[in-house]
């Protein structure tokens, strides 16, 4: 898996034309103070960055994450980046919010796929896939159902909408931005002779039920769409480029089934589509 940390090459550009400049007698011209808007991005692995490396921590916190890309915004001052892999709308709550105050002009999110404990059906399904036996179908049928019972009952809209509302209370004066999340497949037309097409549609209903429920929870909030952005660079990407991550070699990489450095560019400039990080 080829992993391009496009902050440190643009990084590395902008430090080899400031001295270029030097080298040629140029002055440095003072740049004007600015005052930057106050940012902190929340959420799980998505918002952390994994899949992108290289990671700052154990919670996968990846220099290549879409706040980090807007830290290099002369707009943007990135205060931190709290988010954590395996977090719930929930542990936002609980252990993300302290981070927050009247000083904060813009939350990022990027949380409620592991309400419904996306990564086991993914886990349980591809396993039911890879070696069909009755024991196998039964953990992937199961997870699904429960996923599909938080978001038909209403449950995730409504954990997504009391996450939001703690965020506003905690930073009242910020602007907050809520992302979905990508399609992990391309969309297939399922066909019942074939097995993979049946697990990439089952994968399509599930996220597409993921983001409406974010979507309608995000009342109060600007909510992000990126499906759009990822379109032909699942991981069975027609082109071959795709922007999730999947090494069949190691079934259990931690970036499995996580967007790639492109990946998080996509994030980045669907966010940007929205003028998330336009100064207030």
């Amino acid at each position: 898996m080829r992993i391009v940390n496009f902050r440190r090459r643009r990084t590395a550009l902008a430090a080899g034309l400031a001295t270029l400049a030097m080298a040629a007698g140029f002055a440095a011209v003072p740049a004007q103070a600015v005052d930057k808007t106050k940012y902190i991005a929340l959420g799980d692995s998505y918002a952390a960055g994994q899949g992108a490396g290289p990671y700052l921590d154990n919670c996968y916190r990846s220099e290549n994450a879409y706040s980090e890309l807007a830290a290099e915004s002369k707009a943007i001052k990135l205060v931190t980046n709290a988010s954590c892999s395996g977090k719930t709308t929930q542990d936002v709550v609980k252990n993300q919010l302290r981070q927050l105050n009247k000083s904060t002009e813009l939350v990022t999110i990027t949380a409620g796929g592991n309400n419904l404990k996306f990564g086991e059906i993914v886990t349980y399904c591809g396993a039911a896939l890879a070696a069909p036996t009755a024991a196998a179908a039964a953990l992937c049928d199961k997870a699904s159902a429960d996923a599909t019972a938080l978001i038909v009952s209403g449950q995730l809209a409504r954990d997504v909408a009391s996450m939001i509302q703690s965020v506003k209370a905690a930073a009242p004066n910020a602007k907050v931005v809520v992302t979905g999340y990508p399609y992990l497949y391309d969309p297939v037309v399922p066909n019942p002779a074939d097995p993979m097409s049946l697990f990439i549609y089952k994968a399509t209903r599930l996220a597409n039920g993921l983001n409406d429920a974010i979507a309608a929870g995000s009342a109060g909030a600007t909510y992000v769409d990126v499906k759009a952005a990822f379109a032909g660079h699942g991981i069975n990407s027609a082109t071959h480029d795709p922007w999730i991550n999947l090494d069949l070699a190691d079934p259990t990489s931690p970036d499995n089934f996580h967007p790639n450095a492109e990946g998080y560019e996509a994030y980045f400039a669907s966010l940007n589509k929205v003028n998330a990080y336009s100064a207030p």
